[in-house]
């Protein structure tokens, strides 16, 4: 058995797996993010209310514009976080923009659009309402319902208002909506029966969104309806509801339903001592299909003379942990983090980004919280490291024997095997030991892969020089010189092709730490060692920058490690003579056959 066989395959699994990682899940979710812009373009941002119409060129902001008009009177909304309106006729919530993040890295581009109205591409909405009991032909309010502003003119988090209405049958209907500096809305209903009956009413409320904006995300990320029952998560995907499939139904006292996209959620959060029935539905349209997250809770009773009253809310806004954390503890609201999604290894995952976000409350940099991650990483693994490139170490140092008896048993390669692990164990090295600590860096990799794709905490966090995203690519490009040359990478060339100067700084890393391993005898395995850094810089080319970061400091703390303990061990470091070229490339050099040589000469 060949004694690099076992690192040869372990090289080859991990690129293969990065291979794979950057063909079905980088690229598609790099044409994803560009798709996404284009439609987030589309809904750019407005004031709906006291603002005169666009100039004609303006097409985006009078389709939305127009939407807002036709639903009649709005109140306006304004926090610190969001903007937008509440339209009066079914008190609907759907109209919402977050102050506090743009469309690109452009601090002038439109805030994003959370909430869109009727008759824009991709309406999206929440509402609360009242159903009567079966049969009973009892007036309730619904999404249709002409409700009159009694108190405030505009929701802010200081002003709350109140909505009345009275169904001319002896029911009066209240409405207090308030909101705080962040992303959750209050609604507390109150009804008073003034008739000489009893009626019964069940609260419900519900988020839809008609129609699927364009995709932005993969298989690494669950986008689509999801909700938290009995403490547990559900969740569905659009596609789930294809041929007019049936509703998804449960039941839970407490949680919260809605529609979670990559950074973004809305949910309505019902009382967390209620029972309810949820359930997450589709239905066709004419040009799209309907999807529908609601919950309908247990009858109330209300006697003549007598009242009732609750208290709803609505999450709208940015997946931010801390805020969902807070949320959880001071509004009771089970289990809120489960919006983001980290993942089926989110034992990895989650220890990640906390201690990204610990560095970074003190650094105020999530690049050089990448850094000391890395250094953290390091330190934790080191007694593995430790071990191996001790046994590296050794390896090394028995070259020299190695090759005699390579050159002594050219001809008998079974019996060359046999003296060569004779000899590895009698000196207690392990030959396929270097390759420990990058499979152990695998599950790193994937890990903050994973928090740089999921947390609105990494969206356009920015480095230092060129870096103004860590979880997008490297913008810089060897075709243009890095952007010395005046024009821009045609939109034809593939990703892959874009390689910037991160990524070439780590195929260089990578090379170093390359020769500073002992080199494979065999000719095929130097070749496919040879272009290994190449290979690597290509597949982390289209990865989020930030990646491409801990991977290069990565390599350089690990070639100082190795250099340092090679020290220690006595081995002296040949670092440009350490990969032999391979023997056809070593004759057109020489001019001929050349004579063997062994490391070091």
């Amino acid at each position: 058995m060949n004694d690099n066989r076992n690192l040869v395959i372990a090289v080859l699994l991990a690129a293969a797996v990065l291979f794979g990682w950057n063909w079905f899940v980088a690229v598609p979710q790099r044409h994803a993010e560009l798709a996404q812009q284009a439609l987030l373009a589309h809904e750019e941002k407005q004031k709906p209310v006291a603002q005169t119409l666009p100039a004609m060129g303006d097409v985006g902001h009078l389709d939305r514009m127009a939407a807002l008009k036709v639903g009649g009177a709005r109140i306006a909304i304004d926090t610190p976080s969001v903007d937008g309106s509440l339209r009066l006729k079914g008190a609907r919530f759907d109209d919402l923009r977050l102050k506090k993040y743009r469309e690109s890295i452009n601090p002038k581009s439109p805030e994003i659009v959370l909430l869109s109205p009727e008759g824009t591409s991709y309406p999206y909405y929440a509402v609360f309402g009242w159903v009567g009991a079966p049969g009973e032909t009892v007036k309730v309010p619904d999404d249709s319902t002409p409700w009159k502003l009694v108190g405030g003119t505009a929701l802010t988090p200081k002003t709350p208002v109140v909505l009345q209405w009275d169904n001319g049958q002896g029911l009066a209907f209240t409405r207090r909506i308030a909101v705080d500096a962040r992303f959750l809305f209050t609604v507390t209903d109150a009804v008073a029966n003034t008739g000489t009956t009893s009626v019964v009413l069940y609260p419900y409320g519900y988020v839809a969104r008609d129609g699927v904006p364009a995709e932005k995300g993969t298989w690494i990320l669950h986008e689509g309806f999801i909700g938290v029952a009995d403490g547990s998560e559900h969740d569905a995907n659009y596609d789930d509801f294809k041929d007019n499939k049936p509703p998804q139904t449960f039941q839970s006292t407490g949680g919260w339903l809605g529609f979670t996209d990559k950074y973004w959620m809305t949910a309505v959060i019902p009382p967390q001592d209620a029972g309810f029935d949820g359930s997450f539905r589709a239905s066709q349209l004419d040009s799209a299909k309907a999807y529908q997250a609601d919950y309908r809770l247990t009858g109330r009773t209300i006697a003549p003379g007598a009242g009732t009253s609750l208290t709803e809310r609505i999450f709208a806004g940015a997946k931010v942990v801390t805020v969902l954390q807070d949320y959880e503890k001071k509004d009771s609201i089970e289990k809120l983090h489960y919006a983001v999604d980290w993942g089926w290894f989110w034992f990895f995952t989650q220890p990640i980004f906390y201690l990204l976000d610990i560095f970074y409350r003190y650094i105020g940099n999530f690049g050089i919280a990448i850094l000391l991650l890395t250094v953290s990483i390091k330190l934790l693994f080191f007694p593995l490291a430790d071990t191996s490139y001790r046994s590296m170490s050794r390896m090394k140092k028995l070259q020299p024997e190695v090759e005699r008896i390579r050159e002594r048993l050219a001809d008998d390669k079974i019996r060359q095997q046999q003296e060569m692990m004779e000899l590895y164990k009698r000196e207690k090295v392990n030959p396929v030991s270097g390759c420990l600590p990058m499979l152990v860096q695998i599950p790193v990799f994937f890990s903050l892969y994973k928090v740089l794709y999921v947390t609105i905490e990494m969206r356009q966090a920015p480095f230092f020089g060129w870096i103004h995203d860590l979880s997008a690519p490297d913008p810089t490009s060897f075709l243009n010189l890095f952007g010395l040359l005046p024009y821009s990478i045609p939109a034809f060339v593939p990703a892959a092709l874009h390689i910037g100067l991160w990524p070439i700084l780590m195929g260089i890393t990578q090379w170093l730490q390359m020769k500073m391993n002992p080199a494979p005898a065999d000719p095929v395995q130097q070749r496919m060692f040879a272009f290994m850094p190449l290979i690597f810089t290509f597949m982390l080319s289209s990865m989020p920058a930030g990646l491409v970061i801990y991977w290069t400091w990565n390599n350089l703390l690990s070639v100082a490690q190795q250099y340092v303990m090679m020290r220690r061990q006595g081995v002296e470091i040949h670092l440009f003579n350490n990969v032999k070229l391979p023997e056809s490339l070593r004759r057109l050099a020489g001019g001929g056959a050349s004579a063997k040589t062994h490391p070091g000469e």
